[in-house]
């Protein structure tokens, strides 16, 4: 029984054993793990939150994918905000001795996080301004992938090959992005195609289309169009210019499929594709002098 008195007197002599002031109140171990577990309950809680809105709720009412993350991104950061001033009230911490805490704070980012801060006010800024969003088809510096996901400090894209890439939110609020479906998923693709200049180009035109025509990821409005670009060194050269939204994340598919469909037709109606070729002509007595040499 003694031994029982013991244990629970020190467990209350650890519980409330005093680490170091903060400001007028003792900063106890009581005070350590109820911080700890208050942090760790309110980053679960507010994940969760956000993948319950963003999963169950905003599907009911037909909003975007990544309308829908942003939304509940910024609802996450607001609990946070208010979970984190509750619990330092509810805790006894006195919020005005933090403020030595935030002067080194800043010296800290004026020295060395400025990279971090910088990341994180970029990811404020894509999610209200939404310039970029979840699920959008993206250019940045020689990279194109689909956005998955915007945290607080970058931005994840997946490639064509599934390979993960992390990039800052910074690159995207300094640099120039490509937006391939900011607006809508429509895209237009240019297909360039070259025939002899034997062949009659508005049947080359009408041959063109009925590929396009017969293709499922071509859309039918917009109408594919045949542009008629140059008469090239040696062949006709025409664009063969069709909208998609199916394959707006894998164009190099569309392309071939194309470009497959293209050749057979060709190759049915006897078109010729042309290669490049060069006509060499001799100088006068360029013979004479080889003969010559010969002798």
């Amino acid at each position: 029984m003694s031994n029982l008195k013991e244990f629970i007197e020190w467990l209350k002599i650890t519980w409330n054993f005093e680490l170091f002031h903060l400001g007028k109140n003792p900063f106890t171990t009581k005070t350590f793990l109820l911080l700890f577990i208050s942090f760790f309950l309110l980053f679960y809680i507010s994940s969760k939150i956000k993948k319950i809105l963003v999963s169950k709720v905003f599907p009911r009412y037909d909003l975007d994918i990544g309308v829908s993350q942003s939304i509940a991104t910024i609802v996450r950061y607001l609990l946070i905000i208010i979970g984190l001033i509750i619990i330092f009230q509810t805790t006894g911490i006195d919020l005005s001795a933090l403020g030595l805490l935030v002067g080194a704070l800043g010296v800290g980012i004026g020295f060395g996080l400025q990279n971090i801060t910088n990341n994180f006010i970029s990811g404020i800024i894509i999610l209200f301004e939404r310039p970029i969003k979840v699920g959008d088809r993206i250019e940045i510096d020689n990279l194109a992938g689909n956005i998955v996901e915007i945290s607080a400090r970058a931005t994840t894209i997946i490639t064509n090959d599934n390979i993960a890439v992390i990039v800052p939110n910074s690159d995207f609020i300094n640099s120039r992005v490509i937006n391939w479906s900011h607006n809508n998923k429509d895209v237009r693709l240019n297909f360039p195609v070259g025939v002899s200049y034997k062949e009659d180009p508005a049947r080359i035109s009408k041959l063109l289309l009925e590929v396009a025509d017969n293709n499922s990821g071509v859309l039918d409005s917009p109408e594919p169009y045949v542009l008629f670009e140059a008469f090239g060194d040696s062949s006709l050269n025409f664009v063969l210019q069709v909208w998609t939204s199916g394959y707006i994340d894998r164009p190099n598919i569309l392309k071939s499929e194309l470009y497959y469909e293209i050749f057979a037709k060709f190759k049915e109606n006897n078109v010729e594709i042309p290669f490049p070729q060069r006509d060499i002509h001799l100088k006068s007595g360029f013979e004479k002098k080889i003969s010559n040499i010969e002798n």
